[in-house]
């Protein structure tokens, strides 16, 4: 049995994200998969990693359980807005205090490189924007795409890291809106 994890990056649980993200959730559960739900903005934790990694911050509770569920998952599927072509803060900061040394990735003795300890995990990067597509591409290269996939996911071992764009939302109709959460919910029962 499939185990997903889904993480909603918007701060805002009633925004059209989070509908998003319960819409997926709802359906992978009626595909049969095991679903788990964080919602970032109501977790309790300091998004800001004070020190870098030169001294170790102590996690909140509500940091210690996402780490439980990104370990206990082998699906993760992100729900956030893109704001000026990269994630929001506050996402930003969960994975800053969340992905550590030790948890996420170890440099390995001697060497240059890293071991990937979140392998054998996939992703789906669900994401609304304002932009529109092509503008997102041509002129920003996808700035948050790649540093997601790239630069976090893959870094710690998470492939492969599929992305869904509903955009642009600022003008969307409710009827583009609800095919946009039908589209999701079909991800969703297909465990994409």
């Amino acid at each position: 049995m499939k185990k997903i994890l889904v993480i909603l990056g918007h701060p805002d649980s009633q925004s059209f994200c989070g509908a998003l993200a319960e819409a997926y959730a709802e359906s992978a559960g009626y595909a049969g998969a095991q679903v788990q739900i964080l919602r970032l903005g109501e977790l309790k934790f300091d998004p800001v990693l004070w020190n870098g990694y030169n001294k170790r911050q102590e996690l909140e509770p509500d940091l210690i359980k996402a780490q439980n569920s990104i370990s206990w998952a082998d699906h993760l599927v992100f729900v956030y807005p893109t704001w000026w072509a990269m994630i929001p803060s506050l996402l930003k900061g969960f994975l800053d205090r969340v992905l550590l040394p030790g948890f996420a990735y170890k440099s390995k003795d001697k060497s240059k490189t890293y071991s990937k300890l979140l392998s054998g995990r996939s992703a789906h990067l669900i994401t609304t924007m304002d932009a529109p597509r092509w503008y997102y591409r041509l002129v920003t290269g996808q700035a948050g795409h790649k540093a997601m996939k790239k630069g976090v996911l893959q870094f710690c071992g998470i492939q492969p890291v599929r992305i869904t764009e509903y955009t642009p939302i600022n003008t969307a109709s409710s009827e583009k809106r609800q095919k946009w959460l039908e589209n999701v919910r079909l991800k969703g029962l297909k465990l994409m």
